[in-house]
This record gives structure tokens, sequence and C-alpha cells, in this order.
């Protein structure tokens, strides 16, 4: 398939610059994986399209404070520096901007010194390796203190709560980019999912910003994925076969969840068991699912891998169609956007 497969049009008032307050009354746009039909909700009711038995796997990945702007030691010159991957406990893979400032051996300070940095090398894709040194045992205090939400390229506005660029259950630290599918949830909602017997069970894969690489060969067969570091606990696992076994439906939250999930199904096949590592499984059309039977998702961009993604779970003609509406019923796009609940038998339960 071509890129330009995946291509629609979206108005830019369609971008969604803020998100919508409470959480889960932003849109949801319901689809049946078979057919294709499509209803409009709010995503509260994604409590009628929910049984018992099934399970809902979360990625609990917490975005990190991950931009910095500071300035060299030595000329006082202005920095901006994106982590990107912790490489070993101080040393981190970052975005240096500009570049040409940051070559090895560069002091660099923020937060008026709470943070030092030093350059020690440039990698693939000219990234840096920057080792950075504070007061204290960790610097994700630091971070919190004089770090900035990495927000999207295409949001503009400033962020007036950062935890709103965070899910309620967000608790593993790592992420460059929020897991945006479960932005909607509310712990009310939770609990009221968890009271009509459906389980919820968390996943950790840290998001990185290639999560928002365009693809830019026209065969997107010849597109390379950004690898990302996921973990499944054995009682993630444990509530997956049981699941299966039972009859119940496996619904991921987001394509990081979904990627977690069917990089272990590919690797290890059913029952699954507790794993750690790195991936880079790219899902497009006629990738066959091992382990999801449900997806909830945002609206992404046009011709990304994300919305290819959505294409091999719903089909590629349901899933243009449906954006082709959402478009025309003003559904609103992208990390702060509405959201879509993708299942078989998209009935009221």
């Amino acid at each position: 398939m071509k890129k330009s497969d995946f291509w629609f049009d979206l108005p830019q008032e369609q971008i969604a610059q803020t998100p919508i307050e409470p959480r889960d009354h932003s849109r949801l746009l319901v689809m049946d994986r078979e057919s294709g039909k499509c209803s409009h909700h709010h995503f509260y009711d994604v409590l009628d399209y929910l049984k018992e038995g099934d399970l809902l796997v979360v990625n609990d990945s917490r975005v990190i404070p991950a931009r910095l702007y500071g300035t060299k030691e030595d000329t006082g010159a202005n920095i901006e520096v994106l982590l990107l991957e912790q490489k070993e406990k101080d040393v981190w893979e970052t975005l240096v901007k500009p570049g040409k400032k940051a070559k090895p051996g560069v002091k660099l300070i923020f937060g008026e010194g709470l943070l030092k940095g030093e350059v020690l090398e440039t990698v693939e894709g000219g990234n840096r390796l920057i080792r950075f040194s504070y007061e204290g045992d960790s610097i994700f205090p630091v971070l919190e203190q004089i770090g900035n939400m990495p927000l999207p390229p295409y949001i503009t506005e400033k962020l007036q709560d950062n935890e709103r660029y965070q899910t309620v259950y967000s608790h593993e630290l790592g992420s460059a980019a929020a897991p945006t599918a479960g932005l909607h949830f509310t712990n009310e909602l939770l609990d009221k999912i968890k009271a009509k017997g459906v389980k919820v069970a968390t996943v950790t894969l840290h998001v990185g910003l290639g999560t928002f690489r365009p693809v830019k060969e026209d065969e997107i067969t010849d597109h390379k994925m950004h690898s990302e570091h996921y973990y499944l606990p054995q009682e993630t696992a444990d509530l997956i076969n049981q699941t299966k076994a039972n009859g119940g439906r496996v619904i991921a939250v987001g394509t990081t969840s979904c990627r977690t999930l069917e990089t272990l199904g590919t690797k290890q096949g059913l029952p699954l068991h507790t794993e750690e590592g790195y991936t880079d499984i790219f899902i497009y059309p006629g990738y066959q699912f091992k382990v999801l039977d449900g997806l909830i998702t945002n609206f992404h961009l046009p011709e990304s891998t994300l919305i290819m993604l959505v294409s091999a779970f719903a089909g590629y003609e349901h899933t243009m169609a449906a954006y082709d509406l959402a478009v025309k019923e003003k559904y609103r796009f992208f990390s702060f956007g509405d959201a879509m609940l993708i299942v078989n038998d998209a009935d009221k339960q």
C-alpha cells in the first residue's frame, strides 16, 4: 500500500488545542469492526459497550516534563533539550536545538544551576547523549521542578495543567509523549467499568517521539519504525490468558497498548507470560492480530503509522470511511481530541 492511501483532508480548526473538561465528556465514535457501522456518543457511554468478562489493557507510562530550556556554560547562548530515552542512570539520548551548539564536551546549565549537563557524543539521527548532574538521588524531582511538558508540534496553546497530559492511572515515568487514548478516562468512570465486571490491567510502553515521525517512504513497507521499551507484568499476562480462555474480549486502550500486546502475541503466542524488552513492530493492513479483540483510540494524523494500525484492525475501507465521517461530523482530532471504540458486536450491553 502507498502512503497516499492514508491521506484525508482535515480542517485546521478540528485539531484540538486544549482538552475537554471533564475528561470523559469528549465525543466517542463507536464502530462495529465487522460491518463498519458507526454511531455517535460521549466517552462516558463506553460503559454501555463493555460487558462482564471483558478486559481493558491500559498503558501506565507517565510523561516526563522532558523539554528543558537552558544555556551554554561558556557563552550563555540559549539551548533547548528534549529528553528522549534514559540510557543509563544519568545519561539520556536527547534532541538538541540548535544542534550545532551541542558538540561533545559542551557544558549546559538549566534552572539556574539546579541541573547541569555535558554533551558526551552525537549518535544516530543527530541526537546527543548528555550526562546530567544535580543534587539528590534522582533526576525526576528536578525535572518536575524545571521541565516542561513535551506537547506535540501541532498543539500551539500552552497547557494550563500538566496533569491533563497524563492519564489518571499513569505511574511509570519514561514517556516523551502521552498515550493519549487513555486521557479520556476518569477514576469514577474506571470504577463504574470495574463494577460492571470488566477487569482493567496495565502494560508499560514508554512512548518515544518517533510516534510523531512522519512516514516519508511512498511504499509503507519501506518505513522503519522507532523502537520503544515495554513491560508486560505477569499479573496482566494471567488476566489476558484467563479472558481469552473464558471467551471474553481483550480491548487495548491506545495504539501503544495494542503494539505491546501484539509484539508479545507475535513472539510468544498464547498463553502470554511476563516479558520486558524493546519493540519496533509496525502494524498495517494485512497484519493478523494475535491478542486484540477491541481498540479504543484517538483520531490520528493523515498518512501516519497510527492510522495504518487502525486500518489493520478495523479494515482499510471501514477506517477511511469513519475518518471521513468524523471530519464531516466535526470531531476533534489528535492528542486532545475525541475517541473511537472499535469492537465486534458493537451493541449496547
